[in-house]
């Protein structure tokens, strides 16, 4: 019976810590891309208002989170990725959106960006742990 409790652990642990680690690198792609441009620009000649991200921003955080997805369903499974990074990307996003927004519609950003991230990250984590099975077996 202990045997079999140590093996259920010794396989958790490693999960725990990569799930730790997804977390961290994934709140950290935020931090690097979004958390720090906050304002929105009006263009003086048609009046437009734009922001609070450029594009290439967003495009930017899009792509670093797709390499942190792939590397996640190399090393972990999709059914933790997609979860882990969803949550760790939505919760700080929500919040620095909850502190500038009066209107309470951030709520409803930060459900696309939760339903967005899931997508996306379990997309990506599963293709790729798909095409690790068929590259190396495991």
């Amino acid at each position: 019976m202990t045997t079999h409790f140590r093996s259920v652990l010794s396989g958790a642990q490693p999960t725990l810590l990569g799930g730790l680690l997804l977390a961290a690198v994934t709140v950290g792609t935020w931090l690097a891309w979004l958390s720090w441009n906050t304002g929105y620009r009006t263009d003086p000649e048609t009046g437009a208002v734009s922001g609070p991200y450029a594009v290439w921003q967003v495009a930017g955080c899009v792509l670093t989170l797709a390499v942190v997805a792939a590397a996640g369903g190399w090393w972990l499974s999709p059914w933790l990725v997609a979860p882990v990074m969803a949550v760790a990307f939505t919760v700080p996003w929500a919040v620095q959106a909850a502190s500038s927004d009066g209107s309470g519609l951030w709520a409803v950003g930060a459900t696309l960006v939760l339903m967005g991230t899931a997508a996306g990250s379990g997309v990506v984590s599963l293709v790729t742990r798909l095409l690790r099975l068929r590259l190396i077996g495991s």
